[in-house]
């Protein structure tokens, strides 16, 4: 998965699930990790993040990702 295609999934479910997409990421972040599935984990961590910063409109979903 690109770095794109985790943003465009963020974005949708943003807007699809709201406030309760950034819970979902964090519940499945913490059970990935308990289950030993580190990896797993770090994605939700991420897309997480990602969730975190569009709901608090530090990101434009419409706007293009930049990575610095």
């Amino acid at each position: 998965m690109s770095t794109d295609d985790l943003y465009k999934l963020a974005v949708d479910l943003a807007s699809e699930h709201g406030v309760m997409a950034a819970e979902y990421a964090r519940r499945a972040c913490a059970s990935f990790a308990a289950e030993g599935a580190h990896a797993r984990a770090e994605f939700w961590t991420v897309l997480g993040t990602l969730l975190d910063d569009i709901l608090a409109q530090r990101l434009d979903p419409d706007a293009p990702l930049t990575l610095h």
